[in-house]
């Protein structure tokens, strides 16, 4: 990915750090608007003509609405994407994540306004009304959780998960469900004629689609990948240990006071090291 490296060169220090994290937050903030006030998440929702009238902040708030409607397996679902979320986050860092997320709320917000602006200049204002009235718009956070469970399919596709909590199943199986659902979602709606919510389901998951042909042909990330990676760092942690610095006076190291410095004595017969406060007090070593 030579253009998203150069990107983060640029613009790396815009990333937005935690944002699984805050999409989390938003949902749980959505839930309870939907359970203590349910109209007001209108107010919130992406409606192209109240944003042509000025309501520009609809083009983000509609990312607080949650997924799925409150029950009881909320929880359950909300640990889940903040699961895959995080792995998606640690795995790409913080600046590659965020131009994923970022681009699925764009791409559905383009999709939207322009769907709406091709209605209005093609005389189809009855249809622009009835899906304003009945909130028929399309932009939904469930087809933007569904573009981050497909891209950590595709980068995890031998990772386990219970379905249903009960049978074991690869996520890349889940993920081709999940592609096929989609592919059935859009002939549905759109020989419904319901064009809004078949291209808000294209726009939702092009952010994945793009990923999916800049990753097209490399390696993916596989359960033994992960163990090496974390064998790697338990490995380096020891050898830092190992080669930490020590006064030869009062013993303290880099763990006692990371505020100390160290330095070897060239007058001292042997390899002896000191920390500052000892560095020009003690006796050497003959």
């Amino acid at each position: 990915m030579d253009f998203m490296t150069k990107l983060e060169r640029k613009f790396g220090k815009f990333a937005i750090p935690n944002l699984t994290l805050i999409l989390i937050g938003g949902f749980v903030l959505g839930y309870l608007i939907e359970i203590i006030s349910p109209e007001a998440l209108s107010i919130i929702a992406l409606d192209p003509i109240k944003v042509m009238q000025g309501q520009v902040y609809r083009l983000l708030t509609w990312v607080i609405i949650p997924p799925y409607g409150a029950s009881i397996f909320v929880i359950i679902t909300l640990m889940f994407y903040f699961y895959v979320g995080r792995t998606l986050e640690n795995t790409w860092g913080d600046f590659r994540y965020t131009v994923y997320i970022l681009a699925g709320i764009l791409f559905t917000d383009l999709g939207i306004m322009l769907t709406y602006l091709v209605m209005f200049f093609t005389g189809q204002q009855e249809l622009i009304n009835l899906y304003s009235e009945y909130g028929l718009y399309g932009a939904s956070t469930y087809y933007l959780c569904m573009s981050m469970f497909l891209a950590y399919a595709f980068m995890f596709p031998d990772m386990q998960v219970l379905m249903y909590f009960i049978i074991p199943i690869k996520v890349k199986w889940l993920g081709y469900l999940d592609i096929a659902y989609l592919i059935v979602e859009v002939l549905r709606f759109g020989l419904m004629k319901y064009y809004t919510g078949m291209i808000t389901v294209i726009m939702s998951v092009l952010n994945f689609i793009l990923f999916y042909f800049m990753m097209k042909g490399k390696s993916r990330v596989t359960p033994a990948h992960r163990k090496r990676k974390r064998q790697y760092k338990r490995e380096v942690r020891q050898t830092q240990i190992l080669t930490r610095h020590k006064c030869a006076i009062c013993g303290q190291t880099e763990e006692d006071d990371p505020t100390l410095e160290f330095r070897y004595c060239s007058r001292c017969k042997g390899n002896y090291e000191y920390c500052q406060n000892h560095l020009f007090t003690h006796e050497h070593k003959k």
